[in-house]
This record gives structure tokens, C-alpha cells and sequence, in this order.
């Protein structure tokens, strides 16, 4: 069989619907642009934070002009995707309480990091605005009851900064996670206010719920984090359990029970030994 035949072959068998492919078809309209998706999150990005992005909005006096033509822009784009204009007006209606969550997310790491100088420098070089303006976005649309476009604009921001975070998480104010990288936030975890996590933590499930065909049922089953909580580094907090205010969890922890509020959980020491010649590796 000659290359030509070859080809003409597997066309012809990857042409074919199969009965997954039918299956899929009957449950899915047209398909989401993933282009538009970026170019609304980008607009937004502009509008959240004018100047930073977009060097024509560093003029107060056409700003109004720009922030306009941005909105007009995400409206039209958000009624193509989700269809229907109701519910792209009530998140133009929604973006000024966005915005202001950001900026406490922004205010939450420029008082819990050292390092950091200003708000311009958390803005233009944390990964963490990145994943959360991308979240924030997300988590307004899947309560106005849009699908699947949430889990889109997340795993964009997921792919960017290796942080994932469900868009049906619940995540309160002045939230922040320094570095980021591997940061896991599951669907049903409930976040209160002045949070903070470092990277590599993860706020998991520790087991599921099954119908009797066996699939998993949409349960709550991520952790509930009070307020004023801290995860260091590299910890797992997994199932449905509550840390109760005011606790700090060490790093490389695993925590599959609830705990006080006021606690202060952390690994156990690590045991010294010393060596001889080798002896004991």
C-alpha cells in the first residue's frame, strides 16, 4: 500500500462518526470560541487595571473612551458565547465588584510579602492576579449559570501559571497565594477572608461519592478554610473538613481532619542522625 493509500485509508476511518462522537454531538451546541474567551478576559484585564496594559488608558482624559469600547467589546463577545444578551449585561453589571475583589487580592500580598514594593509590581509580575482575574471572571459567569466557558477561562490561567483553581470554588476577599506553582483549589472548597496559600498546596477531595451506575456524584467534598488561615508549602488539606479560623498549617503537611479555630498544625521534626563511612546510606 502506497503512502497515498495510506492516507486516503485513515481519512476515511477518522471522517466516520463514531458512537462516542454521535453521544458528544447530541449533548453540545455549537462549540465555545476559545479566541473569544482570551480577547474577553484580555479586555477585561485592560479594564481592571487601565494603564497596564494598554498604554491608551494612561490618559485620564480618554480613558472613559477606552474602558468604553472595551465593555461594548466583552458584552458582544459574551452574548455570542453564552447566547443571550441577559446574561452578558449582568456581567457588565457584575464587573465593578470583580474589580474590587482583585484589589483586595492585590492589597492582601502587598501586606503579606516583604518583597513585593507596590501594587504596580504585584499587578504586572505575580502569577497569582493572573490566575485569579481569570478565576474571578469564571466563578460570576458559573453563578449566572453559564457552562462549560468557566472551565475554559480557569484552565487558560491554569496553563499560564500552574495554578488551578475550579471555577465553582468559593473564595472571599483579600485572597492570596505567594509563588503559586502546583496550587490545586477543588470545585466545592469554600474560602473565607484573608487567606493565604503558598505553592504546591493543594485543597483536595480524599474520596467520592458514586451513583449506582457507578459515577461520581457532584458532592461537596473539598475542605472549608475560615478566615485568616494560612498553608505553607507543599500541604495537602483534603476532604470535606473545616480549618477553623486563625490557623496556620505547616508545610508538607497532610490533613484529612478538621481543625480549631487558633491551631497551629505542623509536620513532625525530622529526625537527626549523623554517619559514619557511609554507614546508614
Amino acid at each position: 500500500m502506497n503512502s497515498n493509500e495510506i492516507l486516503l485509508k485513515n481519512v476515511k476511518i477518522l471522517s466516520e462518526l463514531s458512537d462516542i462522537d454521535r453521544q458528544n454531538m447530541e449533548h453540545q451546541t455549537e462549540l465555545p470560541s476559545v479566541n473569544a474567551l482570551k480577547r474577553i478576559v484580555e479586555l477585561a484585564k485592560q479594564v481592571f487595571f487601565p494603564g497596564f496594559f494598554d498604554a491608551s488608558q494612561s490618559n485620564e482624559n480618554s480613558r472613559y473612551y477606552h474602558v468604553g469600547a472595551n465593555m461594548d467589546e466583552i458584552f458582544n463577545l459574551l452574548k455570542s458565547q453564552v447566547k443571550s444578551e441577559s446574561i452578558a449585561l449582568e456581567f457588565i453589571n457584575r464587573m465593578p465588584e470583580i474589580k474590587r475583589m482583585l484589589y483586595t487580592d492585590i492589597d492582601a500580598m502587598l501586606h503579606s510579602d516583604p518583597a513585593v514594593k507596590s501594587q504596580a509590581e504585584i499587578i504586572l509580575c505575580y502569577p497569582f492576579v493572573q490566575a485569579m482575574l481569570h478565576y474571578r471572571i469564571a466563578h460570576e459567569l458559573l453563578v449566572l449559570g453559564v457552562q462549560t466557558l468557566p472551565r475554559i477561562i480557569t484552565e487558560m490561567a491554569h496553563s499560564l501559571t500552574g495554578i488551578d483553581i475550579h471555577p465553582g470554588a468559593k473564595i472571599g476577599e483579600y485572597f492570596c497565594i505567594d509563588h503559586g506553582t502546583g496550587v490545586v483549589i477543588g470545585e466545592t472548597c469554600i474560602i473565607g477572608n484573608h487567606v493565604m496559600l503558598y505553592q504546591g498546596v493543594t485543597l483536595g477531595a480524599k474520596s467520592f461519592t458514586f451513583d449506582e451506575n457507578g459515577t461520581p456524584l457532584n458532592t461537596p467534598r473539598h475542605p472549608i478554610l475560615e478566615d485568616n488561615v494560612t498553608v505553607y508549602s507543599n500541604s495537602s488539606v483534603l476532604g470535606r473538613i473545616t480549618i477553623g479560623h486563625d490557623t496556620i498549617i505547616g508545610g508538607n503537611v497532610w490533613l484529612t481532619n478538621s481543625v480549631a479555630p487558633y491551631s497551629k498544625i505542623m509536620q513532625s521534626k525530622a529526625v537527626a542522625a549523623t554517619f559514619t563511612d557511609g554507614a546508614g546510606i
